[in-house]
């Protein structure tokens, strides 16, 4: 017989039914047991109450165990950024100062104060050696201004093809070619406006790079505009070698200064997404080899900011 309106019927499965409808819901409660069917000596609400404490520590204890596993691979990534980032800069500063060591080596065997060992003279009580003379003044000087240009597309083409070994070797043999190419700096500019430009290059380089560091703010946008400025750059540089304008020349060094300040900190930040990006493969040869180009790619920003810089703010013999 079914029960009338507002009564209740408990059925075999344990649960009253609340027969008093609220629209069209109808409430089931379940029914409750005073002890443990299995042990009838143990209360219901103690077996209740235990199967929720082992339930809720051992879902804990697997939450632990997840938060453990992903907080030790974030600091695994942290401390490989760190040793990657180390190797980018240290790389660089080992290119940086072959460089400049082959610049003021080749500097000092291409001009001397005694007339006898001279081929040209370039100004009061100081003359080219036969050295200065085919860097400088013979058509090996068209070699030398735009080999570095040469080996940079070189070693990116061969960058997958060599070792990590030979890579960092091609890149050594690459910052001292730089270093002849700019040697006559030493030529052009005093000892203390080098040294005073490289310094303020240094400062501004390092906070540049902080900053491609440390920001949250995406700043890989800027890699299409500041690639085709270093484009015409080139173009611009070349076109005027032969019209030796002043004014063209400054243009150049003016925005080529805030073009290679945006690439310093750009290159910054895509050599650390780079190595997030991959360092779960554990690929160590790729790794070295990243490490590598993030140094050439730092290196060039850094002298290419400061030959600008020097041309702007340098003083002249």
């Amino acid at each position: 017989m079914h029960p009338q309106h507002g009564e209740t019927d408990t059925g075999a499965n344990g649960f009253e039914k609340d027969t008093k409808r609220e629209g069209f819901s109808q409430k089931l409660t379940p029914k409750t047991l005073e002890t443990s069917p299995i042990r009838p000596d143990i209360p219901n609400e103690t077996v209740d109450r235990a199967d929720r404490i082992i339930n809720g520590e051992l879902f804990m204890a697997e939450y632990g165990t997840i938060r453990s596993g992903v907080g030790t691979a974030a600091a695994n990534i942290d401390a490989g950024l760190r040793a990657h980032m180390n190797k980018v800069y240290g790389t660089m500063s080992v290119g940086m100062f072959i460089t400049f060591l082959a610049a003021w080596a080749i500097a000092g065997l291409a001009v001397t104060t005694d007339s006898s060992q001279a081929v040209a003279q370039i100004g009061t009580g100081k003359y080219l050696t036969a050295l200065g003379s085919a860097l400088y003044l013979s058509p090996l000087k068209w070699v030398v201004m735009f080999a570095p240009l040469a080996f940079v597309f070189g070693l990116g083409a061969a960058i997958n093809k060599v070792s990590a070994a030979t890579a960092q070797t091609l890149f050594y043999v690459f910052a001292a070619v730089m270093g002849v190419s700019i040697s006559s700096i030493f030529l052009v500019f005093t000892g203390y406006s080098i040294m005073q430009i490289f310094l303020i290059t240094s400062i501004a380089f390092a906070g540049l790079s902080l900053y491609g560091y440390t920001t949250k703010k995406d700043i890989s946008g800027w890699g299409s505009f500041l690639i085709m400025g270093v484009i015409g750059l080139i173009v611009a540089s070349i076109v005027n070698i032969w019209l030796a304008s002043p004014a063209i020349m400054f243009a150049i060094s003016a925005i080529g200064v805030l073009i290679f300040a945006g690439l310093t900190a750009y290159d910054t930040q895509r050599i650390k997404t780079e190595y997030v990006a991959h360092a779960h493969h554990g690929d160590t040869e790729w790794l070295g080899k990243s490490a590598i180009m993030g140094a050439l790619s730092l290196y060039l920003n850094f002298i290419n900011m400061f030959m600008m810089l020097l041309q702007l703010f340098g003083n002249r013999e």
